[in-house]
């Protein structure tokens, strides 16, 4: 394996739609969720832990003291903590700079979501072996397809473009287009072209890329500039007038160098409380993370971060049922999507502060 990738963790997320679990000083990226008793930030730094490199990790202040106690062998130099979220093109831009200043522009970086599951680890790094040989020898902005196992409307698709070759036994694509959250009928019809094709020239967008320091820095500048230059000049003095913008809008829509992979490794991004069910259910009736007392109910998922407590359920299906501290949630799988709308109307009452 291609052990020079210098991983870089992107934990500044607030994971608003696993509350009340996750809260402001304790996001998704701190909690367990798969039953491992790893938080996944944990989970994620000990996936890369194979690399030669150290790892490096970009936070928010707000939760930065929380990121070092989850990862206290993490170099103190290694921690870049935003002074305020900028959404994920200013983190990735900043992480480049200071990367590049340390180990120079032909250095191979890869960026990786902390909140992700992995399934098989050893098919997860050998795609990540292919994608720094990739970037190592071409100009190339590598990002991993994720086969479509469903034709989800949460995840944005990568559609791929002509193939370029093997690396590491793996074929790689020029991307065609990106789309972002597709409706239904949209998503049903991209993976409806393998019938037609053989194969599915869609796959899901993981969010996880590789490149050459130097690369990305000149694609920044070309595509971005607005956000690339006030960093160069002003460091993190720039951040608060830097736009937020995601590095799909900023860079990975407009860019000519980018590359797919598509992977088979197991994975979730574990986006809401429905990825539980994804990942636990197996062929029970409920997901059951609580005491749980039930009568004629399932397709239901519970969850209380109190062992003292009973949930007791009658009749319900297909609902997610959340105790943690001073907050109970109940709404329908289909409906969690609207857990933000509800933080938001919290958000605008200074008296229900405490339960944010």
């Amino acid at each position: 394996m291609d052990r020079s990738l210098i991983p870089v963790i992107l934990a500044g997320g607030k994971g608003e739609r696993f509350w009340p679990l996750s809260r402001k000083h304790r996001p998704k990226q701190f909690l367990c969720l798969d039953g491992s008793g790893k938080s996944l930030l944990q989970a994620t730094a000990e996936r890369l832990g194979v690399f030669n490199s150290p790892l490096w990790v970009v936070t928010s202040a707000q939760i930065a003291e929380g990121v070092r106690s989850h990862l206290p062998s993490l170099p103190t130099e290694n921690l870049l903590v935003e002074p305020e979220g900028r959404d994920t093109a200013p983190a990735l831009a900043w992480a480049t700079l200071e990367v590049c200043k340390r180990h120079g522009e032909d250095a191979v970086i890869g960026f990786f979501p902390a909140d992700h599951w992995i399934a098989d680890e050893m098919a997860f790094q050998n795609t990540l072996d292919a994608a720094t040989q990739l970037a190592a020898s071409e100009r190339a902005i590598v990002t991993l397809g994720i086969t479509a196992g469903y034709p989800s409307t949460g995840y944005g698709y990568i559609e791929q473009g002509e193939e370029v070759g093997q690396f590491g036994g793996l074929t790689v694509y020029r991307v065609k287009r990106f789309t972002e959250k597709p409706d239904r009928q949209t998503a049903e019809r991209f993976l409806a072209t393998k019938a037609i094709a053989g194969c599915c020239p869609y796959t899901w967008n993981s969010g996880m890329f590789v490149f050459r320091a130097g690369v990305v820095l000149e694609e920044l500048r070309t595509h971005a500039p607005e956000i690339i230059y006030p960093l160069e000049e002003k460091g993190l003095d720039a951040y608060p007038y830097l736009p937020k913008k995601s590095i799909d809008y900023a860079l990975m829509e407009k860019t000519q160098l980018a590359y797919v992979i598509p992977a088979s490794f197991g994975w979730d991004d574990l986006g809401d409380w429905n990825a539980i069910e994804r990942l636990l259910k197996g062929d029970k009736a409920n997901v059951e993370l609580a005491n749980h007392v039930g009568m004629d109910t399932k397709g239901a998922i519970l969850y209380s971060s109190d062992e003292q407590e009973v949930i007791v359920t009658i009749g319900l299906e297909d609902v997610v049922v959340v105790r943690d501290r001073n907050v109970t949630l109940i709404v329908r799988k289909d409906r969690t999507q609207d857990i933000k709308k509800v933080l938001k109307t919290l958000q605008d009452d200074p008296s229900l502060e405490n339960l944010l």
